[in-house]
């Protein structure tokens, strides 16, 4: 399955590895069977005052955009995601946001207020990285016993760009290459199709699976009340996940309600900290309008385990990792295996066959993934539950600016409003892998799992309406400075980044004004952000293939000879109206 074009790709880039990083962090040895691993990646932070608003920086990008997901209560904002004292910080407050604009969920214009806003970096399609050793030191934000907040580090395949809703129908959080015709409708690219398209190779399906490295969820709630009365493992706890489809469509437990008899995944391991999420097992993926019938929907299945934090974590750095392992190149059910840990202290195991006994034909993720930081504010983790008999709380007001009202204290968190603003800090982001594995590798578009193409011809998904295209060119320099020592100090001269250059009016009437320019190596306005790219372009010079790509949602009958031949007839009327609702919502999408 991890076969597909050959060539090497052509020189590429500079690296990833932050010059900032220790010597002795630079290599290391694995946790879970001591194989050497060579760092191929590193953000120290180390430099203050960086900023990663689209176009600034060759690692992250932190979104301005509404976040239309996980029923969120925020919007994202690159000011919000900044650097100090070593650290990158992510800052959560209570700003009021009024968004006009276009609902990625309904597809129509609209009109919403947040009245929370914070920051997400993502490395998508910028760094990308199949196999290996992810880590990264983190603080906490807010309080270990407050809910309300949900600090994020975690990992998705580069074909969804999150909260970009069109990119992941029918991709998230799929993980099965090989073919299954009775799931054809509900996987985008499919195991089935059998004619190479956008570079992608026949016959392996593809998707964007989801390794949650760290989700927290602080809160009062302890083990054996409320939510948490049948497990052992209260708030705060942090949670440790694989979320991929498809999922088990039947014998499933139910939220809340320890695994029955064969219901679930086998054989799974865990820390002496650490117990199975059950209140969570994953996600019944449905769709709007003509979309919404069983051969669309699907289910997706979280294996997922809490793992019981205290105010330690909230109060100072603590590390958490990943290891991933690629399966079989030829065989996709064998040789896989991820592993999580929190302070080197194992949370949980998960390989192979132990996916392999859910019967579902998920596979251990073989996608490129890239790297997201984020904090969200949602009324789903963390808030008062929904009214139930006899509750009198509406629960439909979450607004701190409004919490002399009683309706809307009832629907917050206790603590939470004074907790504000409250910053997650992140000491560095690691990345190591074996040098003896070739099938482990550096790159969103890698030979084995190209995405380029794909991304190319389908960037409407993975823009905002405005947007020109998904990602804006890396600027380098630019930012105003006055020319002299304190521009140049500005700029970054002390420390080999830049210099404040004048400009060509300068001097004019008394008039003093520069402009940073960046030394090779930096980039951004005022040159504070550090170079990086791909040592190996692996897919260099992609161009969109002119004759498309025939998704499954489209007209999967199509790809049978006998289909083909139906011109007429209720059969040819039926696979013009999926094409022209197909259509339909593609045009909704890039309006």
């Amino acid at each position: 399955a991890l076969h597909g074009r050959l060539a090497r790709g052509a020189a590429g880039g500079p690296g990833w590895v932050d010059p900032a990083t220790p010597h002795g962090a630079k290599r290391i040895a694995a946790n879970i069977d001591g194989r050497p691993m060579k760092l191929v990646m590193s953000d120290e932070f180390g430099v203050p005052r960086r900023h990663f608003t689209d176009g600034y920086d060759h690692r992250w990008t932190a979104l301005d955009k509404n976040d239309y997901t996980n029923d969120a209560l925020h919007t994202y904002s690159s000011k919000n995601a900044f650097t100090r004292d070593g650290n990158l910080v992510v800052k959560t407050e209570a700003k009021r946001t009024v968004i006009v604009g276009f609902n990625d969920v309904t597809g129509r214009p609209s009109v919403e207020v947040k009245n929370y806003t914070s920051a997400m970096l993502q490395s998508w399609n910028k760094f990308c990285f199949t196999g290996g050793v992810l880590e990264a030191r983190i603080k906490l934000p807010g309080a270990a016993r407050v809910g309300g907040l949900w600090p994020a580090f975690w990992l998705l395949g580069n074909l969804a760009r999150h909260t970009y809703v069109g990119s992941a129908d029918w991709v998230w959080p799929w993980s099965m290459t090989r073919c299954n015709r009775h799931l054809m409708q509900k996987q985008r690219v499919n195991g089935c199709l059998s004619t190479q398209h956008f570079g992608m190779a026949p016959g392996v399906g593809r998707g964007a699976p989801e390794i949650d490295v760290l989700e927290a969820q602080p809160g009062p709630m302890r083990a054996g009340q409320g939510d948490y009365l049948k497990t052992f493992v209260g708030e705060p706890f942090a949670s440790s996940s694989l979320q991929v489809a498809p999922g088990r469509d039947a014998m499933r437990p139910g939220p809340g309600n320890w695994p029955g008899p064969q219901e679930w995944y086998n054989g799974v391991e865990h820390g002496r900290n650490s117990t199975i999420n059950i209140n969570f097992y994953g996600t019944y993926n449905h769709f709007p309008k003509e979309f919404q019938g069983p051969e669309y929907s699907y289910w997706s299945d979280a294996v997922s385990w809490n793992t019981q934090l205290d105010e330690r974590h909230f109060d100072d750095f603590h590390n958490y990792r990943l290891e991933w392992g690629l399966p079989d190149e030829d065989d996709p059910r064998r040789g896989g295996y991820l592993t999580w840990y929190i302070d080197d202290e194992l949370v949980l195991r998960l390989n192979s066959t132990n996916l392999n006994s859910g019967g579902t034909g998920s596979e251990i993720p073989t996608e490129p993934a890239y790297i997201i930081l984020n904090v969200a504010v949602a009324k789903n983790w963390g808030f008062p539950k929904p009214p139930a008999d006899g509750d009198i709380c509406p629960r439909e007001c979450f607004d701190c600016a409004r919490r002399a009202e009683w309706e809307c204290t009832c629907g917050l968190p206790v603590g939470f409003c004074d907790m504000l603003p409250s910053e997650m800090l992140v000491d560095y982001v690691r990345v190591w892998q074996d040098p003896a594995d070739e099938r482990q590798k550096v790159g969103c578009s890698t030979p084995e799992r190209p995405t380029k193409a794909w991304i190319n011809g389908n960037e409407h998904l993975y823009r905002q309406k405005e947007d020109r295209a998904p990602l804006r060119p890396i600027v380098h320099g630019g930012a105003p400075c006055r020319p002299g020592a304190e521009g140049d100090e500005y700029c970054g001269n002390t420390n080999g980044r830049g210099t404040c250059a004048p400009r060509w009016f300068s001097g004019l009437l008394g008039l003093e004004a520069g402009a940073c320019s960046c030394a090779e190596g930096w980039s951004g306005p005022a040159c504070l952000n550090p170079a990086g790219g791909d040592e190996i372009d692996w897919d260099p010079d992609v161009g969109v293939n002119p004759l498309g790509f025939e998704t499954p949602i489209v007209g999967t009958y199509l790809l049978y000879a006998a289909a083909l031949v139906i011109s007429v007839g209720v059969g040819g009327v039926a696979m013009l109206r999926h094409r022209s609702h197909w259509e339909e919502q593609e045009k909704h999408r890039s309006r």
